[in-house]
């Protein structure tokens, strides 16, 4: 999508009504936000309240009724910190816009937030999940282990429609995925879905990059410790929704506990407020890396999407562990989406949880590495590439 384009501001989660439609860089900057001005604000306040004082219990009982009918925000002020936080909120508003969404519910990770949403399909009987493979390897998991006693079939994009049956409650998908970077259509998949709701899980590409809503798909995932949050200090996940779906979510995340800190929900507004121009910098450092990687004779093979994206994944001739042992201004670690470029070895590490030949089918190869590039200069990072590579 051109994110210079402007775009309808969809209904947020909280805040002023619809206003004239605004570029993806300035709602980053300013969604969320609105009614600091006129509080004579200009950053957002922390509010690190677990409770609040109400001197009238009858009108708390009737909010805690309403919330327990449709999962609805309680009107008024906050009851208590599983219900809702005001911190929260704010991110919350910020991302539904970005998304182009009417809602978004955060939870305390991405593993977080996916458990709701499973958790919510089950509690109507729709226990059947469709899924396409590679996914990250954690939600891979919980989907085959069957934890929330859910039964999934894995299929691939031309088989989503024949897979779906009468207890079928969800399609999961993510593209570009993790950790190869395969990139699927999403308005083809969603049709494929008919009335089963499509959850797309947008970590890699960002509303910077991708809108899955717009092609189709009911609900957007991001492990919001990623590109989101953007520096590698915060965990979080986030479930981008029309209205109705965050209700149910949200009667999942109050039930569970699984709510997001208010400092991390601080940290995340704060963290989109630069998502555009973290996204688009690295992006162009790693589209230049990867155009290094395709033409050097020590690599295999290079995965880079054609929608672009600050990710890489590249196979190598050589030992893989020996690669990452070797780098020196480059992060060996898990993750991705930070300041700092990070790379790792997903077949033992993010992936190791999936079965090996799952694994292979998938195209996550032994030698397959994945390099989250960040921030820094192309060619610092390519002499350390080049070293860590070893000799031809």
């Amino acid at each position: 999508m051109d994110t210079a384009s402007t775009y309808d501001d969809p209904a947020p989660v909280r805040g002023p009504v619809s206003r004239a439609p605004r570029a993806l860089a300035t709602e980053a900057v300013h969604a969320g936000r609105d009614d600091l001005a006129r509080q004579g604000l200009h950053a957002p306040p922390i509010d690190l309240s677990t409770t609040y004082p109400s001197y009238d219990s009858r009108a708390e009982a009737a909010r805690i009724d309403a919330f327990a009918a449709d999962g609805a925000d309680p009107v008024g002020p906050p009851v208590y910190g599983r219900l809702g936080n005001p911190t929260v909120a704010r991110f919350e508003t910020a991302l539904a816009r970005l998304e182009g969404t009417g809602s978004a519910v955060a939870f305390a990770s991405g593993m977080a937030a996916l458990t709701a949403v499973l958790l919510a399909r089950a509690a109507t009987g729709l226990r059947h999940v469709v899924a396409v493979r590679p996914l990250y390897g954690c939600s891979d998991h919980l989907l085959t282990a069957g934890l929330l006693g859910t039964e999934v079939t894995w299929t691939d994009p031309a088989g989503i429609s024949d897979a779906l049956r009468p207890d079928t409650g969800l399609v999961v998908v993510e593209s570009p995925a993790n950790p190869t970077l395969a990139e699927l259509d999403l308005r083809a998949v969603a049709h494929a879905c008919g009335t089963v709701p499509l959850l797309a899980d947008n970590t890699f590409a960002t509303p910077v990059l991708q809108r899955p809503a717009e092609l189709g798909a009911r609900l957007v995932l991001h492990s919001a410790t990623k590109y989101l949050g953007g520096h590698g200090d915060v965990l979080g996940g986030v479930v981008a929704c029309d209205e109705e779906f965050a209700g149910q979510l949200r009667k999942i995340r109050f039930a569970t506990g699984s709510v997001l800190h208010p400092l991390a929900g601080y940290l995340l507004l704060r963290g989109l407020a630069t998502l555009p121009v973290r996204v688009r910098a690295a992006s162009a450092t790693a589209a230049e890396l990867a155009r290094r990687l395709t033409t050097d004779p020590r690599v295999a093979r290079v995965h880079y999407p054609r929608l672009g994206g600050a990710m890489i994944a590249f196979e190598v001739y050589d030992d893989p562990h020996e690669v990452v042992s070797r780098v020196r201004l480059i992060t060996p670690a898990v993750s991705l989406g930070s300041v700092d470029t990070l790379i790792q070895h997903p077949a033992s590490i993010s992936h190791r949880v999936v079965d090996e030949g799952d694994r292979h089918s998938a195209g996550v190869s032994d030698r397959l590495l994945r390099l989250s590039v960040g921030l820094e200069d192309a060619d610092d990072l390519w002499a350390d590439l080049d070293w860590a590579l070893g000799d031809v």
